[in-house]
């Protein structure tokens, strides 16, 4: 090939390659000209505003169809700084409420990082319905000013705070983290309203609006093709019976304690007190929500825990239907073992101390409590031939007892539930010396004392076991989401714990029955209904006693199971025992027949002395 050939054809494709460069841009520009519209968005921003549209979270129902939670209109007030043009700044102020100093503080704010003059950022959050009309027929004036639609919640009833939980603004961290959050967006905190947050939020939607130069909305642009719709988020259908859950609030009410209704059958948590307790309407709106916080946050009373999720109590002697339970399984006792018992523990003096009268079999154990015979029980546990040593005896007493839920997080479905303490026997090595404890130096453990802390919810799933004679269901407190009412598969599994012989579950619940025929709350008999039940009084190193009662009803077929605890309150059949038959008794008539008891209980307060709350702060 000659030179000059080479010249040219290297020239046609040089040219070639420039004239396909000008094809490829020219083809471009006349795509974002006449058919791409979002450079066209782009180009008229200044004229444009982007609206967020909020979903409404989805409702809560309760397990009667009635509503718990809605949703009701807010507003919050946003501004775009760069956007700011002749601002009357007092003629604003005055219309908020706020001075000039807070005005100016809240744009410095608005401009600095992550924010930016050209980003919208909140001004005035969740103002209501009123504030809005008032403010709206002025902010034309204020260019740069808009309102964005949100939506609150509405508590029907001013009960269940701790369990329906309560909505706040996220957090930078989380912000980041999820893309679906921008700073200055609501989302569940505590609660269902944190555990469901998925399935509650919904989808955000996106309306870009056409404004003229007085701030006004003149329309959607370009008639709304831009535009996504908001999808709702799904409704919960809750477990809980409201009522009986207000009921339980009421009887609580003056007290510090909890109560954990459960349906053993299924699982459904029917009703989760925690006392005090506060209204879930007062942590909704602006600048109410912030105040109320700041002041629940610092009362001695600690009113924002939920005592029955992460209260950890010794069981008192409701621990004692485990350790019947256990040494059957074991082979060691039987319903017609005794045991001596004289006023007390006889290898120990007397200790623990015992306030049965006379010498009781097995289900008398349980309708009287003896003492003396669960430290018997729980020493012969530990103490089995078949073990090497009293680290294989304990071992083996305490893989039994976890079975039943103590010493695990039950895996419910809301947020920070504790797990309690079954004490290693590494624990005990640290505290007396490596081989230098017995089964009698921590003869506690077997009747619910010592460094053995169960939450009341553990408590009531242990009488679910009881109830169902050998299994449970995970405590769960959403029975249904959505129209299809969908459930988590590991709600509906069935969960064994390691006795399983329906006779020895028999032996203890004849104990239980006699307990209130005859046995320690034999005062709180409820007339048509055969209950079963166990008394308990937890020592309080703190103070005064706390008071335990664990029960389920009726016998066959039990629909009703219920753990609650009074603290500083004395005898588990002085308080926490009235208060479980009267709930018994309201769930399963509709009605409560001893108005004198109830009305004792309602209108009794219980002080909490101040060092026993602030060791709960402290732990």
């Amino acid at each position: 090939m000659s030179r000059n050939a080479y010249l040219i054809g290297r020239k046609f494709y040089i040219i070639s390659f420039f004239l396909l460069i000008a094809v490829v841009y020219t083809l471009r520009l006349a795509y974002i000209q006449l058919w791409d519209d979002s450079y066209d968005l782009a180009a008229k921003n200044n004229a444009l505003r982007r609206m967020v549209e909020y979903p409404f979270r989805g409702y809560i129902i309760d397990r009667n169809g009635k509503p718990i939670v809605q949703n009701e209109p807010s507003f919050d007030l946003m501004v775009t700084p760069k956007e700011i043009q002749n601002c009357d700044t007092l003629a604003l102020c005055k219309l908020l409420e706020i001075t000039k100093t807070e005005f100016l503080k809240r744009i410095k704010k608005a401009i600095q990082a992550p924010n930016s003059p050209i980003k919208p950022s909140t001004f005035e959050k969740q103002m209501s319905f009123t504030n809005y009309a008032r403010i709206s027929e002025s902010l034309f004036k204020f260019k740069g000013f808009y309102f964005q639609k949100r939506s609150l919640r509405k508590y029907f009833k001013p009960v269940a705070a701790h369990v329906l939980g309560y909505v706040g603004e996220v957090s930078k961290e989380k912000a980041l983290a999820d893309p679906y959050y921008k700073e200055g967006d609501y989302i569940g905190i505590s609660g269902i309203e944190r555990s469901y947050e998925a399935e509650l939020r919904g989808k955000k939607g996106i309306q870009y609006l056409v404004t003229d130069v007085h701030n006004k909305i003149i329309g959607p642009y370009r008639n709304g093709t831009w535009d996504t719709l908001a999808v709702p988020g799904n409704n919960l259908y809750a477990s809980l019976d409201i009522d009986l859950q207000e009921y339980g609030e009421q009887l609580l009410r003056g007290k510090t304690g909890a109560i954990v209704a459960i349906e053993p059958e299924t699982g459904e948590i029917l009703a989760l007190i925690s006392s005090p307790n506060y209204d879930p309407n007062s942590l909704i709106g602006g600048k109410q929500r912030n105040q109320t916080f700041a002041r629940l946050n610092k009362d001695s009373t600690l009113p924002l825990l939920n005592r029955a999720l992460q209260g950890a109590y010794p069981p008192g002697s409701t621990f004692k239907l485990l350790g019947a339970l256990i040494a059957q399984h074991d082979g060691l006792i039987n319903r017609t073992t005794v045991f001596p018992c004289r006023g007390g523990y006889p290898p120990l003096n007397g200790k623990p101390k015992c306030h049965a009268h006379g010498v009781v079999n097995l289900p008398g154990s349980v309708a009287q409590s003896c003492n003396s015979y669960y430290a018997y029980v729980f020493k012969t546990i530990v103490d089995q031939n078949r073990f090497k040593s009293v680290y294989d005896g304990y071992n083996h007493w305490r893989d039994m007892v976890m079975s039943f839920g103590p010493g695990h997080h039950l895996g419910t479905d809301l947020p920070y539930d504790k797990p309690g303490n079954v004490p290693k026997a590494e624990y005990y090595d640290k505290i007396f010396g490596k081989g230098a404890w017995r089964p009698n130096t921590v003869v506690s453990l077997g009747i619910g004392q010592a460094e053995l802390l169960l939450v009341p919810l553990q408590m009531a799933n242990i009488i679910s076991i009881i109830a169902n004679k050998g299994y449970y269901f995970t405590p769960h407190v959403i029975k249904g989401i959505g129209t299809k009412h969908a459930i988590d598969k590991k709600f509906k599994t069935q969960h064994w714990a390691a006795v399983t012989d329906t006779n020895y579950y028999n032996m203890v619940i004849d104990g239980m029955q006699q307990c209130f025929e005859n046995g320690t709350a034999a005062a709180e008999k409820i007339s048509g209904i055969i209950a079963c039940g166990k008394t308990g009084t937890a020592e309080n190193p703190h103070g005064k006693d706390h008071s335990v009662f664990v029960g389920f009803a009726p016998r066959h077929h039990p629909k009703i199971v219920l753990a609650c605890i009074v603290e500083n309150a004395g005898w588990g059949g002085t308080w926490a025992a009235p208060i479980v038959s009267l709930m018994m008794e309201r769930y399963l008539t509709g009605k409560v027949v001893r108005l004198d008891k109830e009305k004792r209980i309602m209108e009794t307060a219980i002080k909490v002395p101040v060092k026993s709350i602030r060791k709960k702060r402290s732990a």
